[in-house]
């Protein structure tokens, strides 16, 4: 498959994803019930996995050879000033691994003091960069 395609192609699943996550980080998260707090951090897990593959897709597009995983396509991204905090999307690439495998309130919300200061600006940034190349 032509990578122009490709990547074009991943980045309207993680168009779908970010603004579902989008539409979820507008909510009150003081007001959050269990149930709707779980179902942000499902949707963040989705979002970070095509916001990677993504990456890894419009990388090898723009001509970088065999992005190898998720560590690596943020590493490039950064170097390519795609994005602009590797730290942080190193964090939540630990968060999102955590989260799939964790089922603990204290995990829970500390996730989603992270995602609303930390993560949602930094996907939303993506997000928008990304747009702009297509």
């Amino acid at each position: 498959m032509n990578n122009d395609i490709r990547w074009k192609q991943r980045f309207q699943n993680f168009e779908k994803a970010y603004l579902l996550f989008d539409e979820a980080m507008q909510m009150d998260s003081e007001k959050l019930s269990q149930l709707e707090k779980e179902g942000i951090i499902q949707r963040f897990e989705v979002v970070i996995e095509l916001a990677w593959k993504t990456l890894k897709d419009y990388l090898e597009n723009e001509g970088y050879d065999a992005v190898k995983n998720s560590k690596h396509a943020i590493r490039v991204a950064f170097q390519d000033e795609i994005i602009t905090d590797a730290e942080n999307w190193m964090e939540a690439l630990k968060k999102r691994n955590v989260t799939s495998h964790t089922y603990n309130e204290n995990v829970l919300n500390e996730t989603m003091v992270f995602l609303t200061t930390v993560f949602y600006p930094l996907v939303h940034d993506l997000y928008f960069n990304l747009k702009k190349a297509l």
